[in-house]
């Protein structure tokens, strides 16, 4: 067996793989990136990008349905066949860019096939024993559903693989009203294509405000069918494809018939088979090494995990800051330290769209806080340009009047939700977001009105602290 020695050994040569491996070099060190399967990261192949290939013809094609209330007609013809193909060609684009930079990187600093821990500083990869001084894990996940559902066969699509279709099916059964699950969903309905969504618990998205998710759950029902607490049995494969037994909203028991299932019910951390049984490491319940947030630095091993691996938040951008954390604190070890993370945001593409900044409603049960909202129903541009729905709360703290986080369904989130974001990394209080400009008409007008509420409540609980 040959063995080869690095400073930096790193698992998987995706967004979070990437970062790593350039953070290791930036610090003078030798690094290997190791990695089994294809290239083009998560964002590029199967996540950010050819979803957004998908919502953007979807919105385009429902553009149609506000023609009347502008006074104008039209009507637009769907191809299936010519939609896909922009997908693909468009999705190997993006990947094949990714793909060059990896063809650009020395011979020697690549490593085909899949990894296994014999130490906590050592690995098996196929015929090679690797030596290195530090280890990151950024091996990406997986989509997470009912093994049961496999005997669906190529009736059962994921985001993996339902961007290889040549052409849209008639009908598709959407198993979780997740991130995923709402984008794919919502495209496959205004391209055409008969859209059940079924999801377990009530959530929606990211969401955790119950009055921001009984909004959202009121206008995705509007437009497509949509049941977040859905009482469905285990699909079966049928001759015509799958069939689905539920409960109707209207209490009746019913089986209906798709083309597809479509599992959007989570994705699993890659840690399986790495052989994390043969190193020092602590593991959860889940078999994730336990680690620390801010250095992503395993217990006391040189060995850091990033990106999707760790089961955190699952966001590109936050894969490459991980990874750009982990790859430095690897090439530095032992002399981790802290690396910058960056105030949370948390954006899906649907119409209207969700945002999530910083603290969202789930994290402030326990701190003193109040709500300042706004419903976008007679929000100014909003109605100007008929996208006028959805609903903003932004929270703020009581005492310090700080800023702390914001959920959000409505026109234009992914934009609002930057500015609540930098606001949030800038440690504004409400007061200090309330006197920076806001230009009129714009959309960005129902955030100020937020805003003030959150600020006249602010002083209506500072006054009532004095009096008590």
């Amino acid at each position: 067996m040959a063995t080869v020695e690095t400073d930096v050994a790193v698992i998987g040569a995706g967004t979070a793989g990437l970062a790593a491996y350039r953070a290791a070099k930036a610090a003078g060190r030798t690094a290997l990136l190791i990695e089994g399967g294809v290239h083009g990261t998560t964002c590029a192949r199967i996540g950010c990008m050819p979803s957004k290939l998908l919502i953007a013809p979807a919105e385009a094609a429902h553009a149609v349905e506000r023609f009347p209330a502008f006074g104008l007609s039209g009507s637009v013809a769907v191809d299936g066949k010519a939609v896909m193909a922009r997908v693909r060609r468009e999705r190997d684009r993006f990947v094949g860019f990714v793909t060059h930079g990896v063809d650009t990187m020395p011979a020697a600093d690549k490593l085909a096939g899949y990894a296994r821990f014999t130490s906590d500083t050592t690995l098996a990869v196929g015929d090679t024993n690797v030596e290195a001084g530090a280890i990151v894990i950024a091996t990406g996940s997986s989509p997470a559903y009912p093994s049961a559902w496999n005997e669906l066969g190529d009736r059962l699509v994921t985001n993996e693989s339902i961007f290889e279709w040549t052409d849209l099916p008639e009908s598709v059964a959407v198993f979780g009203p997740g991130v995923i699950g709402l984008e794919l969903g919502q495209a496959l309905h205004r391209l055409g294509v008969r859209v059940k969504i079924f999801g377990r618990g009530g959530g929606v998205g990211p969401l955790s405000d119950p009055e921001v998710i009984a909004e959202a759950r009121r206008v995705f029902s509007a437009e497509f069918y949509l049941d977040t607490d859905a009482h469905a049995t285990v699909p079966r494969r049928d001759p015509a494809g799958v069939s689905v037994h539920y409960r109707a909203q209207d209490g009746e028991m019913r089986t209906e018939h798709f083309d597809y299932l479509l599992a959007a019910t989570g994705r699993s951390p890659n840690v399986e088979g790495l052989g994390l049984e043969r190193t020092s490491l602590v593991r959860d319940t889940r078999g994730i090494p336990v680690y620390d947030r801010e250095t992503l630095q395993c217990g006391s091993a040189p060995i850091f995990i990033a990106g999707d691996a760790n089961n955190d938040v699952p966001l590109l951008h936050e894969a490459a800051d991980e990874g750009r954390i982990a790859g430095d604190n690897a090439a530095r070890f032992p002399g981790v330290h802290a690396g910058l993370r960056r105030a949370p945001l948390s954006i899906v593409f649907t119409d209207p769209q969700i945002a999530v900044i910083g603290a969202g409603f789930r994290d402030l049960r326990d701190v003193p806080h109040v709500t300042g909202t706004v419903s976008f129903d007679d929000q100014g541009r909003a109605r100007v340009m008929q996208r006028n729905r959805g609903r903003l709360h932004v929270y703020a703290e009581v005492g310090s009047g700080a800023f702390l986080g914001a959920e959000m369904l409505g026109p234009d989130a992914e934009h609002i939700g930057h500015l609540l974001a930098w606001a949030r990394q800038l440690d504004l209080t409400v007061a200090e977001m309330l006197r920076l400009p806001f230009y009129h008409p714009v959309v960005e007008e129902g955030l100020r009105t937020a805003l003030r509420d959150a600020y006249a409540k602010l002083d209506a609980a500072s006054r009532e602290r004095r009096a008590a």
